[in-house]
């Protein structure tokens, strides 16, 4: 690849991933930002099935490595980092006093606290991380999700994000920072949790 990265192409979950290997992160992601170039933007829809997202798979080890690059390489005019610790920290904040009432009410399903079912209008993580991303397009940049290990256990999938009208009918792509390992052909999301929904060619694994 002219990127020095090896693809993961995704069909179903309309995404494209990448898969570090040799290369540094600065390496990966000055690679990235040749892609997110207006010149070659087409080339995610056309590799994601009509997706508009790109998940950075790097080794659960090496994520805060990554995100130092980020922070150091990505200008803060065209692309902004959205931590999703910081975004589920604001969520409890502004919930503090309805939540131990939720969890007691939702004690066998839990996850509605942090993405309510469809046609609920509650104000959720869900919807909050959404206003996030929407933000980062209003203002012309590229949004990018980092420590996306928070959403392990809330019921948000990186699906729920990536196949959002808001994400999909978008000029501009999605970017999520995506902590996993390999297990055989098997994406593991935080060496935990197999990622089904990302099945992937892989060309070459960690």
């Amino acid at each position: 690849s002219t990127l020095g990265i090896n693809y993961l192409l995704n069909p179903r979950s309309k995404s494209i991933l990448f898969l570090m290997t040799q290369y540094s992160p600065d390496y990966f992601v000055f690679g990235i930002k040749e892609l997110v170039d207006p010149e070659r933007r087409t080339e995610i829809r056309l590799n994601a099935n009509g997706g508009n997202s790109i998940l950075l798979v790097c080794p659960p080890s090496q994520e805060m490595d990554f995100i130092e690059s980020l922070r150091n390489n990505f200008e803060p005019e065209k692309f902004e980092l959205i931590n999703l610790d910081e975004v589920l920290m604001e969520f409890v904040e502004s919930n503090k006093e309805e939540l131990p009432q939720l969890f007691d009410l939702l004690r066998g399903s839990i996850n509605q606290i942090f993405k309510a079912p469809a046609g609920e209008d509650s104000q959720d993580l869900f919807k909050l991380i959404l206003s996030k991303i929407e933000a980062s397009f209003s203002r012309k940049r590229v949004p990018v999700l980092i420590r996306a290990g928070v959403l392990y256990g809330t019921g948000i999938d990186n699906i729920h994000i990536m196949e959002h009208p808001l994400v999909m009918d978008s000029p501009l792509p999605l970017l999520v920072l995506y902590p996993a390992s390999m297990e055989g052909e098997k994406l593991m999301f935080l060496s935990k949790r197999p990622a089904s929904r990302y099945r992937c060619l892989i060309y070459k694994g960690f």
